[in-house]
């Protein structure tokens, strides 16, 4: 039990030491990556005391996997330790290994695309486009493109997307992190009511428990209450004009021909529109279509600046443009979805998971409380952890059921109201902190956003906005 705790004990002071990344003047990167390496030591070393609790989903899996028979055939004078060590390590870390990879391949070209098309001077187009200076309205005008953008590619994307997009229409650091951080708001918000929006509404749409139409049609108003409310209360509260950057000579310079900015442009949002297509076409994992996207954006590059010498060759070549992606923030990524992966394989998730069914026993507030824990732990192995906690029931199944658990099942079925509000408060709750939303993670990577500066400023509009959206579905249920 000691190294049980010992596990969360580590991950607190890791979550505190990336929290005060500012006040220790350690990179959170830094953190990050030590806080997932020792969760999983400690798991190693705990190994069969951790999983024999019985919290841990894995202990199921252990004695029925092939590496754990495969072992034992050419070990067969191993311990018990010795073998669920070996487990541990050659099961349990591939299997998140992978989950991570995926995610972290997607991120990766997802940037390298992002920032092909901005040294391609690409967004130029967009933000020349833009023309008023006004907070006010600049703030409706990005948080809509946001909203819908993240419902159409995910929120991940679109936040770096949108980030970049800042960089060229604000200077002040701080005002630039207000609006990144709005952002971040934005494509959560666009992301719970889409299909293909946000991961965790993704695995729901993959796993069967929510259709398309039907999630879009019952959460796209409470995702847009979520975004607007925060966005009405600054309203009557910002004033004032931005300051655009000012370029030096060689940004400025047009080292690219409108032709060329248009067809980089085109191409770099084609190829993260088609990531959705490509895996409806091929079922392969998103990031490949990320990669096949990006694979054809170099390939144009290469052949479209052939003929071209010296610098500028140099700093349109992909090979070029690589060395200016925020590597920082994948090892941010690798750091924290190592060490909330350690939790879920130890099973902390599992029985935070259902200490709230025990405590709460209802579906509104079960769901309320996995948005309001996903703002600090990652809002993936929790909706897991919720999807194996609660299989989808079928109307025949309900029928065979007493009379008063019927009414409770019911919730299950697929299109349940468990699901879609899941959907809603999974994807939108991790708002609340910087932390708590990949989009969050990968905004606070590239602007280097202060985790208690968003606390002070923004942690409070989003909750606003998270409860008033909440409000909304449940009313909208009320009334349906």
């Amino acid at each position: 039990m000691e190294m049980f705790v010992l596990m969360v004990v580590v991950f607190i002071i890791g979550y505190t030491a990336i929290a005060l990344e500012h006040p220790l003047k350690v990179d959170k990167s830094a953190s990050a990556l030590l806080t997932g390496v020792l969760t999983w030591v400690i798991l190693v070393f705990g190994g069969y005391k951790i999983l024999n609790l019985g919290f841990s989903p894995s202990w199921a899996h252990f004695q029925h996997s092939t590496v754990f028979t495969d072992f034992m055939k050419t070990h067969p004078d191993a311990g018990i330790h010795e073998t669920v060590s070996y487990f541990i390590t050659h099961h349990e870390l591939y299997h998140h290994l992978a989950e991570i990879a995926r995610i972290l391949f997607f991120l990766l070209g997802a940037m390298t695309i992002v920032e092909i098309v901005d040294q391609h001077q690409g967004f130029r187009i967009i933000t020349d486009k833009i023309k008023t200076t006004k907070k006010v309205k600049l703030l409706w005008i990005l948080s809509f493109l946001t909203f819908f953008m993240s419902a159409a590619l995910d929120n991940l994307t679109t936040t770096i997307v949108m980030v970049a997009l800042l960089r060229k229409l604000i200077a002040d650091q701080k005002t630039r992190w207000f609006f990144a951080s709005m952002v971040v708001l934005a494509a959560n918000a666009g992301g719970a009511w889409s299909p293909i929006g946000d991961v965790t509404t993704i695995m729901l749409w993959i796993g069967g428990q929510v259709t398309t139409v039907n999630i879009i049609t019952t959460v796209i108003i409470p995702s847009l209450v979520t975004m607007i409310i925060p966005v009405i209360i600054l309203t009557f509260t910002m004033k004032g004009n931005v300051e655009r950057p000012k370029l030096d000579e060689e940004k400025s310079k047009e080292f690219t021909t409108l032709r060329e900015r248009k067809i980089m442009l085109i191409l770099g949002v084609s190829a993260l529109l088609f990531v959705p297509v490509f895996k409806t076409i091929t079922h392969l994992d998103p990031y490949m279509g990320m990669l096949f996207g990006l694979g054809l954006m170099w390939v144009t590059t290469e052949i479209m600046h052939r003929n071209k010498t010296g610098k500028d060759k140099r700093r349109l070549s992909v090979v070029g443009i690589l060395s200016k992606v925020d590597v920082p923030t994948v090892f941010f990524f690798l750091g924290i979805l190592t060490a909330v992966a350690s939790l879920s394989t130890g099973g902390q998730l599992q029985l935070l998971a259902s200490y709230l069914d025990d405590k709460l026993g209802n579906i509104y507030l079960i769901n309320l409380a996995i948005g309001l824990l996903s703002a600090v732990v990652d809002n993936v192995p929790l909706v897991a952890g919720a999807m194996g906690m609660y299989p989808i029931t079928t109307p025949e199944s309900i029928e065979t059921m007493a009379a008063g658990q019927q009414a409770y099942a019911a919730f299950f079925v697929q299109d349940g109201q468990f699901w879609e509000f899941l959907a809603y408060c999974a994807g939108t709750g991790g708002s609340i902190l910087i932390i708590g939303s990949a989009a969050g993670v990968a905004a606070m990577g590239m602007e280097r956003i202060d985790f208690i500066w968003y606390m002070k400023k923004i942690s409070l509009l989003a909750l606003i906005g998270y409860l008033a959206g909440a409000l909304v579905y449940y009313l909208q249920m009320m009334i349906i």
